[in-house]
Protein backbone atom coordinates (compact mmCIF):
# COMPACT_ATOMS: atom_id res chain seq x y z
CA UNK A 1 0.00 0.00 0.00
CA UNK A 2 1.15 3.36 -1.03
CA UNK A 3 1.73 5.98 2.08
CA UNK A 4 0.43 9.22 2.31
CA UNK A 5 3.14 11.84 1.32
CA UNK A 6 2.78 14.42 3.79
CA UNK A 7 2.43 17.77 2.74
CA UNK A 8 4.99 20.33 3.69
CA UNK A 9 4.58 23.64 5.77
CA UNK A 10 5.23 26.48 3.64
CA UNK A 11 8.61 28.32 4.50
CA UNK A 12 8.75 32.45 5.63
CA UNK A 13 6.88 34.26 8.13
CA UNK A 14 3.28 33.43 9.44
CA UNK A 15 0.28 35.44 7.66
CA UNK A 16 -0.49 37.43 10.55
CA UNK A 17 2.68 38.79 10.29
CA UNK A 18 1.50 40.21 6.50
CA UNK A 19 -1.78 41.97 8.11
CA UNK A 20 0.34 43.38 11.37
CA UNK A 21 3.06 45.04 8.70
CA UNK A 22 0.22 46.67 7.07
CA UNK A 23 -1.36 48.34 10.52
CA UNK A 24 1.91 49.43 10.79
CA UNK A 25 2.45 51.08 7.89
CA UNK A 26 -1.05 52.70 8.28
CA UNK A 27 -0.17 53.78 11.70
CA UNK A 28 2.85 55.23 10.44
CA UNK A 29 1.05 56.92 7.49
CA UNK A 30 -1.29 58.42 9.38
CA UNK A 31 1.30 59.85 12.50
CA UNK A 32 3.38 61.32 9.50
CA UNK A 33 0.24 62.69 8.07
CA UNK A 34 -0.39 64.42 11.34
CA UNK A 35 3.21 65.94 11.75
CA UNK A 36 2.77 67.02 8.03
CA UNK A 37 -0.32 69.26 9.23
CA UNK A 38 1.21 70.81 12.29
CA UNK A 39 2.95 74.16 12.34
CA UNK A 40 6.27 72.97 14.68
CA UNK A 41 7.83 75.66 16.35
CA UNK A 42 11.87 73.83 15.84
CA UNK A 43 13.58 75.54 19.39
CA UNK A 44 10.14 74.26 21.20
CA UNK A 45 10.66 70.75 19.57
CA UNK A 46 14.26 70.23 20.16
CA UNK A 47 13.45 71.73 23.52
CA UNK A 48 10.92 68.96 24.23
CA UNK A 49 13.20 65.98 22.27
CA UNK A 50 15.83 66.88 24.78
CA UNK A 51 13.20 67.36 27.86
CA UNK A 52 11.70 63.71 27.21
CA UNK A 53 15.06 62.45 25.71
CA UNK A 54 16.31 62.97 29.73
CA UNK A 55 13.08 62.22 31.40
CA UNK A 56 12.50 58.89 29.47
CA UNK A 57 16.34 58.27 30.21
CA UNK A 58 17.60 57.81 26.67
CA UNK A 59 21.32 57.23 26.70
CA UNK A 60 23.38 58.21 23.64
CA UNK A 61 23.84 54.98 21.23
CA UNK A 62 20.40 54.25 21.42
CA UNK A 63 20.14 52.38 24.31
CA UNK A 64 17.82 52.92 27.86
CA UNK A 65 18.14 52.79 31.49
CA UNK A 66 15.83 50.94 33.13
CA UNK A 67 15.80 50.89 36.96
CA UNK A 68 14.19 47.80 38.59
CA UNK A 69 11.86 47.33 35.73
CA UNK A 70 9.02 50.06 36.76
CA UNK A 71 8.55 50.85 32.78
CA UNK A 72 4.55 51.31 33.48
CA UNK A 73 5.08 54.18 37.27
CA UNK A 74 8.41 55.51 35.25
CA UNK A 75 5.53 56.18 32.24
CA UNK A 76 3.12 58.00 34.53
CA UNK A 77 5.47 60.14 35.88
CA UNK A 78 6.66 61.05 32.71
CA UNK A 79 2.96 61.86 31.46
CA UNK A 80 2.70 64.35 34.63
CA UNK A 81 6.24 66.26 33.58
CA UNK A 82 5.07 66.37 29.85
CA UNK A 83 1.98 67.97 30.83
CA UNK A 84 4.27 70.28 32.88
CA UNK A 85 6.42 70.91 30.58
CA UNK A 86 3.47 71.95 27.99
CA UNK A 87 2.70 74.75 30.71
CA UNK A 88 6.08 75.97 31.21
CA UNK A 89 5.81 76.64 27.36
CA UNK A 90 2.56 78.13 27.46
CA UNK A 91 0.61 75.51 25.70
CA UNK A 92 -2.39 73.41 27.66
CA UNK A 93 -2.62 69.85 27.69
CA UNK A 94 -3.93 69.89 24.16
CA UNK A 95 -1.05 71.63 22.54
CA UNK A 96 -2.83 74.72 22.17
CA UNK A 97 -2.29 78.19 22.48
CA UNK A 98 -2.97 79.64 25.57
CA UNK A 99 -5.91 82.24 25.47
CA UNK A 100 -5.11 82.04 21.68
CA UNK A 101 -2.07 84.46 21.73
CA UNK A 102 0.58 83.68 19.85
CA UNK A 103 2.77 86.48 21.19
CA UNK A 104 3.11 83.81 24.13
CA UNK A 105 5.52 81.35 22.32
CA UNK A 106 8.19 84.38 22.86
CA UNK A 107 8.41 83.31 26.57
CA UNK A 108 9.42 80.79 28.90
CA UNK A 109 8.14 78.84 31.64
CA UNK A 110 9.62 81.63 33.83
CA UNK A 111 8.35 84.35 32.25
CA UNK A 112 5.07 83.18 31.32
CA UNK A 113 3.10 84.16 34.39
CA UNK A 114 4.19 87.23 34.52
CA UNK A 115 3.04 88.21 30.91
CA UNK A 116 -0.26 86.27 31.76
CA UNK A 117 -0.38 89.05 34.32
CA UNK A 118 0.43 91.95 32.16
CA UNK A 119 -1.85 91.00 29.37
CA UNK A 120 -4.73 90.42 32.06
CA UNK A 121 -4.16 93.62 33.57
CA UNK A 122 -4.62 95.09 30.27
CA UNK A 123 -7.67 93.41 29.24
CA UNK A 124 -9.30 94.03 32.68
CA UNK A 125 -8.46 97.92 32.37
CA UNK A 126 -10.20 98.12 28.86
CA UNK A 127 -13.33 95.72 30.31
CA UNK A 128 -13.44 98.40 33.23
CA UNK A 129 -12.92 101.22 30.83
CA UNK A 130 -16.13 100.42 28.68
CA UNK A 131 -18.33 99.19 31.64
CA UNK A 132 -17.94 102.67 33.09
CA UNK A 133 -18.82 104.37 29.70
CA UNK A 134 -21.54 102.20 29.84
CA UNK A 135 -22.79 102.97 33.22
CA UNK A 136 -22.36 106.88 32.47
CA UNK A 137 -24.53 106.14 29.57
CA UNK A 138 -27.10 104.69 31.65
CA UNK A 139 -27.04 106.82 34.10
CA UNK A 140 -26.06 104.79 36.86
CA UNK A 141 -22.19 105.60 37.38
CA UNK A 142 -23.05 107.31 40.53
CA UNK A 143 -24.66 104.27 42.46
CA UNK A 144 -21.99 101.68 41.41
CA UNK A 145 -18.14 101.68 41.80
CA UNK A 146 -15.77 99.98 39.02
CA UNK A 147 -12.73 98.38 39.84
CA UNK A 148 -10.24 95.73 38.17
CA UNK A 149 -7.42 93.66 38.99
CA UNK A 150 -5.06 91.10 36.37
CA UNK A 151 -7.86 88.95 36.95
CA UNK A 152 -11.44 90.34 37.01
CA UNK A 153 -12.80 93.52 36.95
CA UNK A 154 -15.34 94.15 40.17
CA UNK A 155 -18.60 95.97 39.81
CA UNK A 156 -19.33 97.04 43.75
CA UNK A 157 -23.30 97.55 44.45
CA UNK A 158 -24.40 99.32 47.88
CA UNK A 159 -26.45 96.98 49.30
CA UNK A 160 -28.12 99.58 51.49
CA UNK A 161 -29.68 100.84 48.06
CA UNK A 162 -30.59 97.68 47.13
CA UNK A 163 -31.69 95.53 50.41
CA UNK A 164 -34.32 96.67 53.56
CA UNK A 165 -32.10 95.55 56.72
CA UNK A 166 -31.85 92.36 57.79
CA UNK A 167 -33.96 91.41 54.28
CA UNK A 168 -32.62 89.29 51.15
CA UNK A 169 -34.97 90.35 48.50
CA UNK A 170 -34.27 93.49 45.80
CA UNK A 171 -36.04 96.71 46.90
CA UNK A 172 -38.45 97.76 43.79
CA UNK A 173 -36.94 101.07 43.91
CA UNK A 174 -33.52 99.36 43.01
CA UNK A 175 -34.55 96.80 40.61
CA UNK A 176 -33.66 98.90 37.55
CA UNK A 177 -30.70 99.80 38.71
CA UNK A 178 -29.97 95.55 38.61
CA UNK A 179 -31.92 95.74 35.01
CA UNK A 180 -29.38 98.36 33.96
CA UNK A 181 -26.25 96.26 35.36
CA UNK A 182 -27.52 92.93 34.05
CA UNK A 183 -27.64 94.24 30.29
CA UNK A 184 -23.58 95.51 31.03
CA UNK A 185 -23.02 92.17 32.30
CA UNK A 186 -24.80 90.61 28.81
CA UNK A 187 -21.80 92.07 27.45
CA UNK A 188 -19.90 89.56 29.13
CA UNK A 189 -22.18 86.73 29.37
CA UNK A 190 -19.23 83.93 27.73
CA UNK A 191 -17.01 85.67 31.02
CA UNK A 192 -17.02 83.57 34.56
CA UNK A 193 -19.36 85.88 36.64
CA UNK A 194 -19.21 85.52 40.45
CA UNK A 195 -21.10 87.37 42.73
CA UNK A 196 -20.24 88.00 46.40
CA UNK A 197 -22.33 89.50 49.23
CA UNK A 198 -21.24 91.46 51.89
CA UNK A 199 -22.51 92.80 55.49
CA UNK A 200 -21.30 95.21 58.01
CA UNK A 201 -20.28 93.69 61.44
CA UNK A 202 -23.83 94.21 63.37
CA UNK A 203 -24.83 91.20 64.32
CA UNK A 204 -28.51 89.89 63.62
CA UNK A 205 -30.31 89.43 66.47
CA UNK A 206 -33.10 86.55 66.62
CA UNK A 207 -34.15 86.68 63.46
CA UNK A 208 -35.99 83.94 62.14
CA UNK A 209 -34.80 83.54 58.71
CA UNK A 210 -31.17 84.08 58.71
CA UNK A 211 -28.49 82.16 61.59
CA UNK A 212 -25.76 85.11 60.89
CA UNK A 213 -24.52 87.71 58.43
CA UNK A 214 -22.74 84.99 56.50
CA UNK A 215 -26.29 83.42 56.09
CA UNK A 216 -28.09 86.65 55.21
CA UNK A 217 -24.85 87.76 52.46
CA UNK A 218 -24.77 84.55 50.72
CA UNK A 219 -29.12 84.73 50.60
CA UNK A 220 -28.53 88.28 48.98
CA UNK A 221 -25.88 87.26 46.17
CA UNK A 222 -28.26 84.37 45.32
CA UNK A 223 -31.28 86.85 44.67
CA UNK A 224 -28.81 88.92 42.73
CA UNK A 225 -27.60 86.13 40.65
CA UNK A 226 -31.09 84.18 39.91
CA UNK A 227 -32.74 88.03 38.95
CA UNK A 228 -29.98 88.22 36.39
CA UNK A 229 -31.14 84.86 35.33
CA UNK A 230 -34.55 85.08 35.41
CA UNK A 231 -34.71 88.72 34.12
CA UNK A 232 -31.54 89.21 32.05
CA UNK A 233 -31.27 85.83 30.15
CA UNK A 234 -27.82 85.15 31.95
CA UNK A 235 -26.74 81.86 31.70
CA UNK A 236 -26.33 79.73 35.03
CA UNK A 237 -23.48 77.76 33.97
CA UNK A 238 -21.36 80.39 33.91
CA UNK A 239 -22.53 82.69 36.91
CA UNK A 240 -21.51 81.30 40.70
CA UNK A 241 -22.77 83.59 44.23
CA UNK A 242 -21.57 83.48 47.59
CA UNK A 243 -21.54 85.40 50.84
CA UNK A 244 -18.86 86.44 53.13
CA UNK A 245 -20.69 87.94 55.82
CA UNK A 246 -18.68 90.57 57.75
CA UNK A 247 -15.48 90.11 56.61
CA UNK A 248 -13.40 91.56 54.22
CA UNK A 249 -14.62 95.15 55.09
CA UNK A 250 -13.78 98.04 53.13
CA UNK A 251 -14.51 100.53 55.48
CA UNK A 252 -14.65 100.61 59.20
CA UNK A 253 -17.57 99.41 61.41
CA UNK A 254 -16.96 102.26 63.81
CA UNK A 255 -18.89 104.91 61.96
CA UNK A 256 -22.48 104.39 60.02
CA UNK A 257 -21.53 105.74 57.15
CA UNK A 258 -18.34 103.06 57.10
CA UNK A 259 -20.66 100.06 57.89
CA UNK A 260 -22.92 101.52 55.11
CA UNK A 261 -20.08 101.16 52.46
CA UNK A 262 -19.50 97.27 54.21
CA UNK A 263 -23.12 96.44 53.24
CA UNK A 264 -22.33 95.70 49.90
CA UNK A 265 -22.55 93.13 46.44
CA UNK A 266 -20.00 92.43 44.57
CA UNK A 267 -19.82 91.48 40.84
CA UNK A 268 -16.17 90.16 39.27
CA UNK A 269 -16.25 89.62 35.51
CA UNK A 270 -13.27 87.11 35.11
CA UNK A 271 -11.02 87.91 32.12
CA UNK A 272 -9.94 85.96 28.94
CA UNK A 273 -6.31 85.51 30.70
CA UNK A 274 -7.88 85.07 34.49
CA UNK A 275 -7.72 81.11 35.87
CA UNK A 276 -11.67 80.67 36.25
Amino acid sequence: MARRKEEQSGSGSPAWMATFSDLMNLLLCFFVLLFAMSSIDEDKFEELVASLSASFGVLDGGSTSVIEGSVIAAGVNELNDLSDYYQSIGLNDTGTDVAQDPDIYEYDGSQLLEVLKDKGAEESEKMAEDIKSEATEMQIADNIDVDFTSQYVTITLNGALLFDSAKAYIRSESLPLVDRVGSILKNYSSSMIEITGYTDSVPLLDDPKYDDNWDLSSARAKTVLMYLVENKGMDLTKMKSSGRGENDPIASNETAEGRAQNRRVEIKIYNEYSME
